[in-house]
């Protein structure tokens, strides 16, 4: 039986690890949702404590007043050395009145998303910057308190 030569064994590996770099990774954040629970909440019925026995804790809730609870799940892919795509976003809204009831349950996907643009500028910060040498060299010569009230005393 003949063996194969190395340039082909070679060949072989290599076309292995491309195609399992063009694989997509899947990874799931957030919230892991469940069909049947999310089915099961009814407006006028559920109240906060079956919801978060059903569904667990939300993944944020509202602002004002916390009579909302949001229950997000974002799926994203990565190709190979590529930043990650968000493929599918899950918003799930549970609203309560006053009495604690719920009132209402939305779901919403990605396309109900907006794209918010982040401000890139920086709050300045008092005082001034050290250079490289002064960060390295700055305490060279400081002398350490010797005693413990000399100590306290510098920290007034």
């Amino acid at each position: 039986m003949k063996r194969p030569s190395a340039g082909f064994v070679a060949a072989l590996a290599l076309s292995a690890g491309f195609a399992a770099a063009c694989t997509p990774v899947r990874e799931t954040h957030g919230w892991v949702s469940d069909s049947a629970s999310e089915a099961e909440v009814q407006p006028g019925v559920d109240t906060r404590s079956t919801v978060l026995a059903r569904m667990g804790s939300p993944s944020t809730m509202g602002t004002f007043g916390e009579a909302d609870w949001y229950y997000i799940t974002s799926l994203q892919e990565s190709f190979a050395y590529f930043n990650p795509k968000t493929t599918a976003r899950t918003v799930t809204v549970i609203r309560f009145n006053a009495e604690d009831v719920v009132s209402g349950v939305d779901k919403f996907g990605i396309e109900k998303g907006r794209v918010i643009s982040y401000s890139g500028d920086k709050t300045p910060t008092r005082g001034r910057e050290l250079g490289v040498l002064e960060q390295i060299f700055g305490t060279v010569g400081a002398r350490l308190p010797t005693n413990p009230e000399e100590a306290t005393a510098n920290r007034r």
